[in-house]
Formats: structure tokens, sequence, C-alpha cells
């Protein structure tokens, strides 16, 4: 695999048993690039480390006056420099194709995964951690993968120098093979306190990256209640703490350097004197002398592998839990696509709480838990977060579907939708029928005054399509953001929309004007909305009432305010003392419950509404048909 064939057509299924089985699984899975390396490797370091033979039979011819004997050292030391320029420069290449085929192996595992448990994710792995593992932790899994080809080449190269040493110079070649696994395992003892000081300070740098995320994204809200400082201050505080791990990191790394450059500086003192000890006597030569010093000398190039492959190790451990932590993950319900790859149609029916959405027509759903509602709605969707009974569409358990069938079929729109930095023309760039323009799509949608604040925001952009929208859609409210949002699931135009409160941050008027848009949109076409917003529930063809978990009523909206206590209680937010109160009186709860009742959600918006609270239902019911009348 070279870079330039990359994405892999198959990245291939990871052992997540573990951190280091997941290393070896990425290890196994790159044999080709790795022995490749491995050879320009022993090419390189075998070049490096003969250079010393060569200039030892050079001196040794000087000190003979042998011509012959230099001429052939000459040519000896050209062809191993030639070696190691060849050598080194595909070891580079090889060891960097290595290194960005395996990160970029592991995102795409990242990728897949992600697609595969949807919304499921979050549910069960921070989303810090995910985009943790997908930046920083591949490009240190990464390294450690193609180090491991480099440090084998270097130690098989320290090997063969030590039994070549033994054969050349047994005197010398005992210190040198005694020496050097020495000098090689010293840092063992070290490395645990190292890892466990290099661990301490990624957990703090994680803990203050995600304190500075959450003081940006909660910016806002932070100057309103005057909060910024108490933040900051507690930012200062994270990042010192982080500052402080990192020296106390750097300084047992640095102690590991140190060991690394002094241990092979005093083997080559011993090598020397007792080199000059043995020419005194006579027993050796000094061309024998200068080679056995030069090897030890530019042995400690290799030995430098040792320490990388430790530190890589040390950080490639936690790296690789983490990834195999979130590729481990599994869908609550996965039959692994049973059935054939045909997009159902028909009624969507969920066993566990009988909640039906009959074909082509709007239901409106209520459910006092919003937490269960969410859930419900991913259960809807073919991907839920939880073991259980597979939602039914046309009768076919989604679950049953290959997972491209079940999204197409179904689309899911969660409370909080997401929206990517870039313009308006990408946002909506998204699969679609083609039966829904974007124009048709932003106008159900309301988006009109979203258009004109885009292209009043984006120098230069006179097209609303070409606006930029910034990151999360952070310089847009949140109603604007749920519009675009919602528009954005409307152009899609799936058989299937399910919508999980879908304008709970979008003044009544607009609401009921966004009500009567997506109804005649998604005319003949299956919506379901969670809301309990009396606006949309006005609208809606059949309204289903979730009590704990179960269907517990269906019918009309304005024929369940007057029948059911408790879709009334839900829906206009009383209370049982309200309730009690209401029923007394011959009315519905109070002021605050007939405010929520009539779908106000937010303060521009107030003066619409006047104390109908006395009026109980009445009141509800007039005011609907108020705001039909002004929308």
């Amino acid at each position: 695999m070279q870079i330039q064939d990359l994405p892999f057509p198959d990245p291939g299924v990871p052992d997540a048993r573990s951190g280091p089985r997941f290393l070896r699984w990425l290890f196994r899975n790159q044999l080709g690039g790795q022995l490749k390396s491995l050879a320009w490797g022993l090419l390189h370091f075998a070049a490096v480390s003969a250079l010393p033979f060569c200039v030892g039979l050079a001196v040794q011819a000087v000190v003979d006056r042998s011509g012959t004997r230099l001429a052939l050292a000459g040519a000896l030391m050209a062809l191993c420099c030639v070696a190691n320029a060849v050598g080194d420069t595909f070891l580079h290449r090889a060891a960097v194709t290595n290194w960005i085929t395996a990160a970029a192996r592991v995102q795409q595992l990242l990728a897949r995964k992600t697609a595969l448990l949807g919304s499921a994710l979050t549910r069960r792995v921070a989303a810090g951690e995910v985009v943790a593992v997908s930046t920083g932790d591949v490009e240190k899994i990464g390294w450690f993968v193609e180090a491991v080809s480099r440090f084998t080449a270097a130690a098989l190269t320290i090997v063969l120098v030590c039994v070549s040493l033994l054969v050349y110079q047994p005197a010398l070649g005992v210190v040198v093979a005694v020496g050097l696994p020495v000098l090689a395992l010293a840092v063992l003892p070290l490395l645990p306190r190292a890892t466990r000081r290099a661990d301490i300070q990624r957990e703090k740098a994680g803990r203050a990256t995600e304190l500075a995320s959450d003081t940006v994204a909660g910016l806002r809200v932070l100057r309103g209640i005057g909060g910024e400082e108490l933040f900051l201050d507690r930012y200062r505080r994270a990042s010192q703490e982080v500052r402080h791990a990192a020296v106390r990191s750097a300084r047992m790394w640095s102690l590991i350097a140190a060991i690394q450059v002094v241990l092979p500086g005093l083997l080559l003192i011993a090598v020397v004197w007792y080199g000059v000890h043995l020419a005194r006597e006579g027993r050796i030569g000094v061309g024998e002398l200068v080679t056995v010093y030069s090897s030890v000398m530019l042995l400690t190039y290799p030995l430098r592998h040792f320490e990388e492959i430790a530190m890589a190790y040390s950080f490639s451990r936690p790296s690789a839990k983490r990834a195999a932590r979130v590729l481990s993950l599994e869908r609550a319900t996965d039959t692994g696509g049973s059935r054939a790859a045909e997009v159902p149609s028909g009624d969507l029916y969920d066993p566990a709480s009988g909640l039906l959405a009959p074909a082509g027509r709007l239901t409106a759903v209520v459910c006092g838990d919003p937490d269960a509602a969410g859930r419900l709605a991913e259960r809807l969707g073919g991907h839920a977060s939880e073991e259980g009974t597979s939602a039914l569409l046309g009768g076919v358990p989604l679950d049953e579907l290959p997972l491209d069938c079940a999204r197409t079929a179904v689309l899911v729109q969660d409370k909080d939708p997401v929206l990517l930095s870039g313009t308006l023309r990408e946002l909506l760039d998204v699969p679609a029928s083609g039966d829904v323009g974007a124009e048709e799509a932003l106008a159900a949608a309301q988006c009109e005054d979203v258009l004109a604040a885009l292209v009043q925001s984006s120098l230069g952009a006179e097209d609303p399509m070409d606006a930029r929208i910034t990151e999360r859609g952070r310089s847009l409210s949140g109603g604007q953001r749920q519009r675009l949002a919602l528009a954005r699931s409307l152009l899609t135009d799936p058989e299937v929309l399910v919508l999980d409160e879908p304008t709970s941050a979008v003044d009544s008027h607009t609401e009921a004007r966004i009500a009567q848009g997506v109804r005649e949109l998604r005319a003949g076409r299956t919506t379901l909305v969670f809301t309990s917003s009396p606006l949309l529930l006005d609208r809606a063809d059949r309204v289903v009432f979730l009590y704990e978990g179960e269907v517990a009523a269906v019918g009309g909206h304005r024929d369940l305010l007057r029948t059911e206590p408790r879709y009334r209680a839900v829906v206009t937010r009383e209370t049982d003392d309200e309730s009690v109160s209401a029923n007394g009186a011959g009315g519905l709860g109070g002021a605050g419950g007939v405010r929520d009742a009539t779908g106000v959600h937010g303060p521009d918006v107030r003066g619409v509404h006047g104390a109908h609270g006395a009026h109980g239902v009445h009141g509800v019911l007039k005011e609907l048909e108020e705001i039909e009348e002004t929308a």
C-alpha cells in the first residue's frame, strides 16, 4: 500500500480486545511495508557500521605502507557511502509510508465505527475522546507501528557488529559485546515511571482542552452571568497543572536521554583505555584499535532507536487503548443486514411502545420524558443505543436491513442537530430524492430571516447559498440553527422523517408557519414529530400520547386536551395543584401552564398571549385559532 492508494478499499476488522492486541493487528496488516522498511534499515545501518572497518583498514594500510590495501579501503568506503545514502533515503520513504498508512487505517476504522453507531456513539463515549483518538492518538499509534521495523533493523545491526568485533578482535570485542546490552537495557527500569508521568500529562491536557472547549461554547452565557473571569481562572489553574506535569515528564525523558549519552561515553573510555593497553603490549594493531573505537562510537546511533521505541510505545499504548475502546463498541441490536438491500415502505411501528405512524401521514408524539423520547427516536431510526425489539417499517425489522438502506428509509433529526462549517450550499449538499428543492425546503422551514442574516454577516456573499456558516453555526441563534437543520432534513426527503423537538427554540408565530410548511411539503410522506408544542400538535393528522414508555392515548390534539388529563398536564405543563384547581373551577391550569400550551418559547412573543390561563382548554383553543388567523 502506497500513500497515493489511500484510502484503503477495506481497512479490515480490527482486534480491539486490548491496546497491545490492536497494535499487533496493525503491524500484521502492514507486514509488507514493515519488511520493506526492515530491509532498507538493515542496508542503512550495515553501511554505517561498516565504515569503521573501512577506516581501520585504511589506517592500517597507511601504517604498513600498502597502496593496494589503501585503494581497496577507499573503494569499500565509497561503496558504504553509496549504500548508506540509498538505504537512508528509502528507509525514510518506507517509514513515512508506514506511519501515514497506519494512521489512515485507524482513522478509517474510527470513521466507519462512528457511521455505524451514529448518535449512540456519544452516549457511550465522550465526543471529546472520539476527537482526541481520531486526531492526536492516531499519530502516536502510527509512530509506534512505523518505529518497530527501524528498531528491529537497529537491534539486528548491533548484534551483527558485536559478533563481527568478537571475530575481528576478541579481546576488545568482549568488552563491546558485554557493554552494548547494558547500554540498551539500562533505561528499562525508568520506563514505567516515565510512562506514568506521560499519561498524567495527557490526562491533565485533555481536561484543560475540555474546559477550554466548554468555555468557548458557553461564552455567550458566561458573559450574560459575568462568569468569564471565574472560568478563566479555572483554565489558568488547569493549564498550570498541565505545565507542571509536562515539566515532570520532560525531566524523566531527559534523564533517559542523558543515560543514553553518558553510558556510551563510558564504554568508549573503557574501550580506548583497554585498547591502548593492548596496543602497548603489541597484541593489537593501530588500525584494529581505530576500527573498534569507531564502531563503538557509531553504534550510539542505532542505540538511539532503543530510546525511541520505548518512547513510542509509552505514548502509543494509552492511545491504542483508547482507540480499541471505541472500536470495540457494537450496535445494541444488529443482525448484520440479513435482508436484501431494498428500501421498504409502509407504516412505521415500534413494538416496544406500541407507537404506530401510518404511512403518508403526519404523526405527532407527546412524551413527558425528553430522554425517553430521544431513545425512542433513535430506535425508530434503526440505530438504538439500547438492546430491544427492532422498529418495523412496512413489517420489515430495520435492524435486519443493511445499515445504509435503513438510514435511507428513515431519517432522524435529534433535538440538537449539528451544522457543519462551510457555505449554505455545502450544508445543503446532502443525499436527496431530488423531489424537493433547496428553496422549497428553506421556505417550509421559514428561513427567510436566516438567509438575510447569513448574507449580512458574510463579506462579498450576494447569493445566500454562498454565505458562510461558522463552526457549529455559533454565529446563529438557537432558533436559526434549528430552522436550517430542519431545511436540510426536508431537502433530504426520506421515506420516513423523524423530528425530535424541531422548533423548541422558535417563537410561536414562526412555529405555526413551520408547522403548516412541513405539513404541506411532506404531504403524502410519513412524518413523525416528537413535540409538546400545541401549534405542531394541532397540525398533526394524529397525536399519540406516551405514558411510561407505552401508548396511552391516540386522537386529535383538541380532543385529547379535553379527554386525557395526563396529556393535558404534559402539554400545558400544569402541576397537580393547578390541575385540581382548574378542574374545580371548570377550567385548565394556571397562567404558566396555558402559556406553554399556546406554544410560547421565547420572550419576543410574550405579548401575544394574555392571561388566558383562567379560561382553561377553551382559552388554549381560542388562542390557537387566533394564531392560525395571523399565520
